[in-house]
């Protein structure tokens, strides 16, 4: 075979090879978006079967509790069983605010979200944070700080359901902090076409055997927990087509870092 053909043939070698590569790409492209899709398809679902079983048990269930409050109004302090009547009735009542509260998450991670996407700087968005959650910091002697981005970040994102997955994600830091407290810093950066956001805790950290289902439904490691707060602060990430990650290391502490599209 003289040089022309042999460069014909390594030509059409390297063009297959190219194409090949290009294929497994798309291919795996295709596979992450069919499994996105229903995923997506499965939680429509459920929570369109679910919407009307919430709505029965949330009536019943306000009932319930505007009972018991007149139950607490109407009964008197003379009555020789009084204090008594009232420690249960006060248990009772925090154990349906309970369901009410596990209710809700379940509806806001079964149900639709809607997304209303606007232009949002990062910065100013994490600094209402700090400003909002500082106190309850400060109560569990927690430390909040902000490391911004050295330049405006400009992110279309609905700004409401953000927040309130990444509080979630503060929530579950203070959580995990030692009884003496600790530092969390919230952290924004652009990294190419994404930008990075971060919550970093000094608390106890997460075991290695947990991380695998750290954003699975109702797994929690904390006791009373309802397990849905990771696994809807992920969900509102994938709608924003972005995506979260964690490294945590036991007695150090745990990064959770938030990817969304600039």
């Amino acid at each position: 075979m003289g040089t022309f053909g042999t460069g014909l043939l390594v030509g059409w070698l390297s063009a297959m090879v190219i194409s090949g590569v290009v294929a497994a790409i798309a291919h795996r492209r295709f596979v992450r978006l069919q499994e996105r899709t229903r995923q997506a398809e499965r939680l429509a679902e459920l929570g369109t079967l679910t919407g009307g079983l919430a709505h029965e048990i949330k009536n019943p269930l306000s009932t319930v509790q505007l009972n018991l409050q007149l139950l607490g109004e109407d009964l008197h302090e003379e009555h020789p069983a009084a204090s008594r009547l009232h420690s249960r009735l006060h248990t009772v009542q925090k154990e349906t605010l309970r369901l009410r509260e596990i209710l809700d998450d379940f509806m806001r991670y079964a149900g639709k979200i809607e997304i209303d996407l606007k232009p949002v700087e990062v910065n100013a968005m994490l600094e209402d944070l700090v400003d909002f959650f500082t106190p309850q910091a400060q109560s569990q002697r927690v430390q909040l700080r902000l490391r911004k981005s050295e330049e405006p970040l400009i992110v279309r994102l609905d700004e409401r359901l953000i927040k309130q997955a990444i509080l979630n994600l503060m929530i579950n830091a203070i959580q995990a902090m030692p009884p003496d407290g600790g530092e969390i810093i919230l952290s924004a950066r652009r990294e190419e076409n994404s930008a990075i956001l971060e919550v970093i805790d000094t608390g106890r950290g997460i075991a290695p055997e947990a991380l695998a289902k750290i954003f699975d439904a109702y797994y929690s490691t904390k006791s009373g927990g309802t397990g849905l707060g990771l696994a809807i602060t992920r969900r509102v990430v994938q709608e924003h087509h972005g995506t979260i990650s964690l490294r945590s290391e036991v007695g150090k502490g745990t990064v959770f870092s938030i990817a969304l599209p600039i």
